[in-house]
């Protein structure tokens, strides 16, 4: 079974409430009708009536909820808690009002810390800026958390690398040039990520420009420190580096660049050094090889959710709110 029928599969098996902010966009709701269709998910869609009908013309999206802020009965509440929990921070009532019924983002935000969704799916027509921002500032952190980081689920199809051509690539999204402590949180984090969603035990590589002393640089110092406080913050995985790609995921390279390493030719989760090379690496991944690529995903959020690219189809979003629904059963 493909990967994506797999997480299908299992978010059929116990289904989750995903909220889709962006109903002024035709790809939500052709996402949606597929859903809803294979009975992935229970779907709310945020918007007006106008916004509604003129996306989703001619698409069966009858068995979603559809909310709209400026007349659903539970609006004031959301309102009323949201200026309590932004108090501290000079929240009046008026400028809550504001922005929940401005921005729906912020209003599905409320909905998931009420408890009235399960996560939530957003980033086809909005930055990942508006998508994290109000997810940090009312869902906040999971208990523990040291960085929220974001993943992509990497499928390329005819490979036998990796776990049968299925990885987890992080961070492709949001943390810009990690820190040797941060750079082990996301390596932490994205295998728990690929244990979660594949089903399988991640084998964590930690790539650079060099493998295993072959070069010398700053950049490489850092990965190599990630490597040493990753290995001691997270004993239950294997992790290794600094690996370059391809000694990473082929075994004949593997063990010629690095014949003491347990993770060297096997890796399924691949941990870029910053995040110039995780975007670049994933998008010619995506187009050159032709990997369906699920993302970006975030982590560390208490609720998940999850960003789209800007240049997403409606395929990759049926995807990610497949994905969201199976985090929210954990």
């Amino acid at each position: 079974m493909a990967f994506i029928d797999e997480i299908k599969a299992k978010a059929k098996a116990d289904k989750k409430t995903v909220i889709l902010p962006e109903s002024m966009d035709r790809r939500t709701f052709e996402a949606a009708a597929e859903i809803l269709a294979e009975d992935i998910a229970d779907l709310i869609i945020i918007g007006t009536d106008e916004e509604v009908k003129a996306n989703s013309e001619g698409l069966d999206i009858s068995k979603a909820t559809i909310i709209n802020p400026h007349t659903y009965e539970k609006t004031e509440a959301y309102i009323d808690a949201f200026v309590e929990l932004r108090k501290a921070k000079g929240m009046t009532k008026e400028e809550a009002t504001k922005t929940l019924l401005g921005d729906y983002m912020y209003y599905a935000c409320m909905m998931v810390k009420m408890g009235d969704g399960d996560g939530i799916v957003s980033g086809a027509c909005h930055s990942t800026a508006n998508t994290l921002r109000p997810s940090l500032q009312i869902i906040k952190t999971a208990p523990g958390t040291k960085l929220v980081s974001a993943f992509f689920v990497m499928v390329v199809p005819n490979c036998e690398f990796g776990e049968d051509g299925v990885f987890v690539f992080g961070d492709c999204g949001l943390v810009q040039n990690p820190n040797p402590e941060e750079l082990a949180a996301i390596a932490g984090s994205s295998a728990a990520s690929f244990k979660q969603l594949v089903g399988k035990e991640p084998i964590v590589a930690l790539l650079s420009h060099s493998s295993m002393g072959s070069a010398k640089h700053d950049d490489v110092t850092k990965v190599v420190e990630a490597t040493k406080i990753a290995k001691e913050e997270y004993p239950q995985f294997a992790i290794d580096g600094e690996l370059q790609a391809d000694a990473a995921m082929v075994p004949s390279i593997g063990a010629s660049k690095a014949p003491d390493s347990k993770v060297a030719g096997k890796a399924n989760v691949l941990i870029f050094p910053d995040l110039d090379a995780g975007n670049i690496g994933y998008k010619l991944v995506q187009r050159l090889g032709k990997a369906e690529a699920y993302g970006p995903m975030c982590q560390g959020i208490a609720k998940p959710v999850n960003d789209l690219s800007r240049g997403c189809s409606a395929k990759d979003i049926v995807g990610v709110i497949a994905i969201t629904a199976v985090q929210a059963q954990g």
